[in-house]
């Protein structure tokens, strides 16, 4: 099982949350990185498509036991959201339906 995970949003090293610290303490955190393709605003979180287009700017995590911890994220993130492979790194997608004016345009969720 690859052991790498991109993550995107509340994930990120930026937020102090309970999965972002458990993230923290199951994994290394290897640097910033980007994937191909777009975010978008779900709610208050970001949402991951492989289209339209573009870049999104996140972090590449190691984890260090991939099955527990993958196990932990897919029930954070939840039943809109499937993990698949991106450039050899697990990536949570957003299944659900996008409005095309709520895309992130910087494909950075910090960066309005």
């Amino acid at each position: 099982m690859p052991d790498a995970l991109f993550v995107y949003g509340s994930l990120r090293s930026e937020f102090d949350n309970l999965h972002a610290r458990r993230l923290r303490e199951h994994a290394e955190l290897v640097g910033r990185s980007t994937v191909p393709g777009s975010i978008f605003r779900i709610g208050k979180y970001p949402g991951y498509r492989r289209e339209p287009e573009g870049i999104v700017n996140g972090e590449l995590w190691r984890l260090r036991d991939p099955e527990a911890t993958l196990a932990a994220l897919d029930d954070y993130e939840g039943p809109e959201y499937s993990r698949i492979l991106v450039n050899g790194a697990w990536i949570y997608l957003y299944t659900g339906a996008v409005d095309a004016d709520a895309r992130i345009q910087s494909g950075d969720f910090l960066v309005p």
